[in-house]
């Protein structure tokens, strides 16, 4: 996709940097997240230049979370050197498009001990009943 020159920032617009990030739809309570080629300067509520995928972060009747991505468009617009960002990493790291981000590591680690912690408090819990 070009832009005419009469455009008035094809220029800038070619070199400038670009970044793939989340762009939120959907309503209040109900959000959804398009994943978008941009340019970095730009708020999530002025045009893209490309869609490479979508997020729906609430589970559905089957306690999925739906993600569709665009992995060669993906690549190609890295290659390019476009940034990420940290959510969106995060989510092609999970997906295995990326190496996988440190923050999911964390993340797991606290539900893990979570977990462990609400299992201990339940066993003193039903042992004390018994």
């Amino acid at each position: 996709m070009s832009l005419s020159p009469a455009s008035g920032i094809g220029r800038f617009y070619k070199h400038s940097a670009k970044i793939i990030r989340f762009v939120r739809h959907g309503c209040a309570n109900r959000p959804f997240y398009h994943i978008v080629v941009m340019e970095r300067r730009k708020n999530q509520h002025q045009p893209v230049i490309e869609q490479v995928g979508s997020y729906d972060p609430m589970p559905n009747a089957t306690n999925e979370r739906l993600v569709a991505l665009n992995t060669e468009r993906i690549r190609y617009w890295l290659g390019k050197g476009a940034h990420m960002s940290d959510p969106a990493a995060e989510l092609l790291g999970i997906a295995g498009l990326l190496p996988v981000h440190p923050r999911t590591y964390m993340n797991a680690w606290r539900n893990r001990k979570a977990a462990a912690e609400a299992a201990a408090t339940e066993a003193v819990k039903s042992a004390e009943t018994a």
